[in-house]
């Protein structure tokens, strides 16, 4: 067998397979046939699908059930693809909500009221969250919007930002199930957070919720929000920790004695599937974790760590080997740059090998399956070590630019960027180091 220096070649060929392994209409279709719901005489569904992979996880739902669904609304980012069938179909915000945000939430409202020997299918995916939104009051959606852009720049986690968000939402943390019990319903929730938290997923609308008002206030205490964010939001949490406000729904609530909610789809599959294919390509592999999280550059410089100690002392092995991730690192925006949690993490992790040894012969690839990497139309990017001297070249000060968080700049011009467009779906992100 011929061994290419570059390992890029090896890492490009996985996003296909990623792409494939990220198809969730499979996931949907598979998890039917478990359950035999296709097979469930004289019952009809009203089908509510919300998220990144909303699309996907209906059709696949479609071609399973398909005289059997009785109608029902499907809630996708705009300018995604739309979903087969005649269900109503809402075009919403993501990652701000905005007034479409509301309306798909007033209309799934509107179709829990539906009468009759019908059950519901919810099919839920990551993005949910601003998809799909109606606050508590006083706050406005002015209020949401800035409570959002607040919290998706702190540099706190997504479970952290999930368990706000539920606090303040009349439908998330669990309180949609409200609306539909006592209704027979399944929740189908595809996963893109780490650990695979039922409840954080899409902010766990039809899951008993195992967080309170003080954990939601703790977040905005801890990263030091309580003066920026609208006061509105400041008076329901506050309201919540004294009790003026009943607290999202708990595991022992009878609203979810007659709803099954499951993950169906998770990043761990991925992870599984990849290391199956790279030793096939004579890897030795480790898996390290489905659930990273963290500052993206400090990840970045950590990955890089070992990276060396392969190299160099063969820790954890020698090369060839290939370290395996998954999750959801975090970028606290300090800079006026454009960038991602993939880009800041792979060019950080770049750099710091390239500082301490000449190595041509390792790379990474660190990809979004949703095919979003921040606000960027990139899902991600592949790079070597050795393309770090080419930045350079382009007279490019990467230090500088990552703490502007501009590695969309940097990689744009190198042109070492993913773009794949909206995939349709959101098992969180990939990470791959390959060395040769």
């Amino acid at each position: 067998m011929i061994e290419l220096e570059n390992p890029k070649e090896d890492l490009n060929e996985l996003i296909k397979h990623i792409l494939i392994k990220s198809d969730l209409s499979i996931y949907v279709k598979d998890y039917i046939k478990k359950l035999k719901i296709d097979r469930m005489a004289n019952k009809k569904f009203i089908l509510i699908s919300f998220g990144k992979g909303a699309s996907s996880m209906v059709n696949g739902a479609i071609e399973m059930l398909n005289d059997k669904i009785e109608g029902g609304v499907v809630v996708i980012p705009k300018g995604t693809k739309r979903p087969k069938g005649n269900l109503e179909v809402i075009e919403s915000s993501h990652p701000i909500p905005d007034e479409n945000s509301i309306k798909a939430a007033d209309s799934i409202i509107e179709w829990t009221k539906i009468r009759g020997n019908v059950g519901f299918l919810f099919l839920i995916s990551g993005g949910g969250s601003s998809l799909v939104e109606k606050p508590l009051r006083p706050i406005t959606l002015d209020d949401l919007k800035e409570l959002n852009k607040i919290l998706l720049n702190s540099g706190a986690s997504i479970s952290e930002i999930n368990t706000v968000r539920k606090h303040v939402s009349q439908i998330k943390g669990g309180r949609l199930a409200t609306f539909v019990y006592p209704k027979k319903a399944y929740g189908l929730y595809a996963s893109d957070v780490p650990g695979d938290i039922l409840d954080q997923i899409a902010s766990g609308p039809t899951v008993p919720d195992t967080t309170t008002f003080n954990d939601a206030f703790n977040v905005i205490i801890n990263y030091n929000l309580k003066e920026s964010i609208p006061k509105s939001v400041l008076k329901v949490l506050i309201d919540g920790v004294n009790r003026k406000i009943r607290d999202t729904p708990k595991p022992n609530d009878k609203i979810f004695k007659k709803i099954k909610n499951e993950i169906i789809a998770k990043n761990e599959s991925i992870l599984k599937h990849i290391s199956k294919l790279l030793k096939g390509k004579g890897y030795k592999t480790i898996i390290l974790t489905s659930r990273i999280e963290g500052e993206s550059k400090d990840v970045g410089y950590a990955l890089a760590s070992i990276t060396l100690d392969s190299i160099n002392k063969g820790l954890p092995l020698r090369p060839p080997i290939a370290l395996i991730l998954g999750g959801e690192t975090s970028v606290t925006v300090k800079g006026k740059g454009i960038g991602g949690r993939n880009m800041e993490l792979a060019l950080a992790w770049g750099l710091k090998v390239n500082e301490q040894i000449s190595y041509k012969r390792a790379a990474i690839l660190a990809f979004a399956t949703d095919g979003i990497d921040g606000p960027t139309d990139s899902a991600g990017t592949l790079l070597s070590s050795e393309d770090i001297n080419y930045i350079k070249s382009l007279g490019i000060d990467i230090k500088k630019e990552l703490k502007d968080n501009n590695s969309y700049y940097v990689l744009n011009k190198a042109g070492l960027l993913i773009k794949t467009g909206p995939t349709g779906s959101n098992l969180n992100n990939i990470i791959v180091v390959a060395i040769k």
